[in-house]
C-alpha cells in the first residue's frame, strides 16, 4: 500500500515532536497557526481575532488547530516560551503557483505574451485579507521578542475580493484602465 502523509501527520506530529525536543532547553518556539482555523466564524465586529472562536472546516485546519492547542499546553504545562501566529494570507513572489494569487498573476503575464488567452478562477467575490509575507515574518520575530508567549493573530485587517485582485493586476499589465 503506498503512504500516505496526512495534514495531522505533519502539522501536528511534527510539532508534537520539536515541543518535545525542547522541553529541556532555554528555547523560543514559534508555531504558524492558520486563519482557517476559524472557519467561518467571525465576532460581533465581522472580524476575526484572537477572541473568535474555533471552527475549522478542512482537514488542514484541523490539524492546524490541534497543534494550535499542543503549543498552549506545552506553554501551560512545561513553560516552554512558544507563540502561535495565527495568520492570514500573506504573499511575496515565492508564493506556491497553485495559489490564486500566483495562478492571476502568472495567467495575465501569459495572457499579456499571448501564450494564453482567458484566465479561469473560481468565486470572483471570495474575500481574502492579503499582507505582504515580510510584514508577516516581522511580526513573527516581534512576537518571540515578547517576555511572556502568547497567540497573536497576523493581519491587515482589510479584505478584498479576488475579482479586486484581478483588476489590480490587470492595471499592472496595461489591461484595466
Amino acid at each position: 500500500f503506498p503512504v500516505t502523509i496526512r495534514p495531522l501527520d505533519i502539522n501536528y506530529g511534527g510539532v508534537l515532536n520539536l515541543l518535545e525536543a525542547l522541553r529541556d532547553f532555554p528555547a523560543k518556539f514559534y508555531q504558524a497557526s492558520t486563519s482557517e482555523m476559524f472557519g467561518s466564524n467571525v465576532n460581533e465586529n465581522g472580524m476575526q481575532d484572537e477572541e473568535t472562536s474555533f471552527s475549522p472546516n478542512s482537514p488542514y485546519a484541523v490539524s492546524k488547530l490541534a497543534a494550535h492547542h499542543l503549543v498552549r499546553v506545552y506553554r501551560e504545562s512545561y513553560g516552554l516560551h512558544a507563540s502561535c501566529g495565527i495568520l492570514f494570507n500573506h504573499e511575496s513572489p515565492r508564493r506556491g503557483e497553485t495559489f490564486v494569487t500566483r495562478k492571476i498573476t502568472r495567467g495575465l503575464k501569459a495572457i499579456s505574451e499571448g501564450k494564453m488567452d482567458a484566465l479561469r478562477l473560481g468565486n470572483l467575490n471570495a474575500l481574502r485579507d492579503w499582507g505582504h509575507a515580510r510584514d508577516f515574518v516581522r511580526a513573527m520575530w516581534l512576537m518571540l521578542q515578547q517576555k511572556t508567549p502568547d497567540d497573536y493573530v497576523i493581519a491587515t485587517g482589510e479584505q478584498y475580493s479576488v475579482r479586486d485582485f484581478v483588476e489590480a493586476a490587470g492595471w499592472h499589465f496595461g489591461m484595466v484602465s
